[in-house]
């Protein structure tokens, strides 16, 4: 049967008539309890300490941080472009186009952008689609026999990237951003009266985007921008019935919108 030998030495019974050796043991087992009890406090200070410092800091950490949800319109416009390849006869294209952007008709020109600013609010992540839209003009359609050339349930531009705040100037913030990403078009051709035509969203290539603008706020969640929006997409799409389009679009935008920051 075990001793207890914290209850021998409190107790300090005559009828144990305990000797020298057994006062040292008594002495030593009362340190040893002593140095347990101090590191036990040790770490339960230590530990509240690490919780409090966690408490107090996450808080700090988050709140130096914030998101922002962006939607914006204005009047987009396209560089006229190469259009080149193949009809489903085999016939060969490669011609120069130049597009509309009519921005405000049905579907109109928009975007929207979620930014993640890091904790000192001068760079953010950020991903942002843009429908745009471009329909090839009527000298462009008259020259080359084309019946239908546009892409206008959207140019859909996905892209990921950075971006970049500066100083504010008088409460106006300038900001600057950039990413990549990819070209989701929805094709609408048909290469001469009569032949099949081609009306389905296809993943049609990289896509990378610029832009700078200038931030004001309103309060402390809204804030109002205006900004340059700038995309350059390759677009090799497959047309029904065979054949292929290949097409390189640089687009600009001039955009108006509002944020909401949590």
């Amino acid at each position: 049967m075990p001793v207890d030998l914290d209850l021998i030495c409190k107790l300090g019974y005559d009828s144990m008539r305990l000797t020298a050796a057994s006062d040292e043991l008594c002495a030593s087992n009362r340190g040893q309890n002593r140095r347990q009890k101090q590191e036990h406090a040790t770490l339960k200070i230590a530990a509240r300490t690490l919780a409090l410092a966690v408490t107090m800091l996450l808080p700090s950490w988050y709140a130096k941080a914030e998101t922002q949800f962006s939607i914006y319109g204005g009047a987009q416009f396209a560089a006229p472009s190469q259009v080149s390849g193949h009809d489903d006869t085999g016939a060969v294209f490669n011609f120069n186009a130049n597009w509309l952007g009519k921005s405000f008709a049905m579907p109109p020109y928009y975007g929207l952008r979620a930014t993640h600013w890091m904790q000192n609010q001068v760079w953010g992540v950020a991903l942002e689609f843009t429908h745009e839209k471009v329909y090839a003009d009527p000298a462009t359609m008259q020259n080359t026999g084309f019946e239908i050339l546009e892409f206008t349930d959207g140019l859909n531009i996905l892209t990921v990237g950075v971006m970049r705040r500066f100083a504010p100037f008088h409460d106006f913030r300038p900001y600057v951003g950039a990413g990549i990403g990819v070209s989701v078009p929805h094709v609408e051709v048909r290469t001469r009266i009569g032949g099949p035509t081609t009306f389905a969203y296809q993943l049609a290539g990289p896509a990378a985007r610029v832009l700078t603008g200038v931030e004001h706020d309103l309060s402390d969640r809204w804030s109002v921008f205006g900004e340059v929006n700038s995309t350059y997409s390759t677009n090799d799409v497959v047309l029904t019935g065979g054949g292929d389009l290949s097409i390189d679009i640089f687009t600009y935008a001039i955009g108006f919108g509002a944020s909401m920051r949590f």
